[in-house]
């Protein structure tokens, strides 16, 4: 009865692992290429590759929990550090508050002794 109920727990994270690395490979495969660049991360392709094969591993790999740990590290870096460069040079900022524009300096936005 305990062994089922945790199987179905690592089961459950492993399929919310699955769906942040499918919605981590829509979100970077939907990115302009230059704006990794701009952002300076690493390139679109490494990125597809990497969630790619992270997706593949948790759909067609039984077993290979390490691979999978792997995949789920790189996910988490993605989101968490690829993502929101990513959204910022782009103009994605969100939620109301403006994005990020190319005349903002650090301490708000340029406007040329006006």
């Amino acid at each position: 009865m305990l062994l089922d109920d945790f199987f179905t727990l690592v089961w459950l994270i492993f399929i919310g692992l699955l769906i942040l690395a499918v919605f981590a490979l829509v979100h970077a495969a939907l990115q302009r290429e230059d704006a990794f660049r701009a952002a300076d991360k690493q390139t679109k392709p490494f990125w597809l590759v990497i969630l790619g094969v992270t997706v593949a591993v948790h759909l067609f790999v039984p077993g290979m929990l390490i691979l999978k740990l792997i995949g789920a590290i790189a996910t988490i870096v993605y989101l968490v550090d690829v993502r929101p460069a990513v959204r910022a040079v782009t103009g994605g900022g969100g939620r109301g508050r403006g994005g990020w524009s190319s005349s903002d300096g650090p301490y708000g936005p340029y406007n040329g002794n006006r």
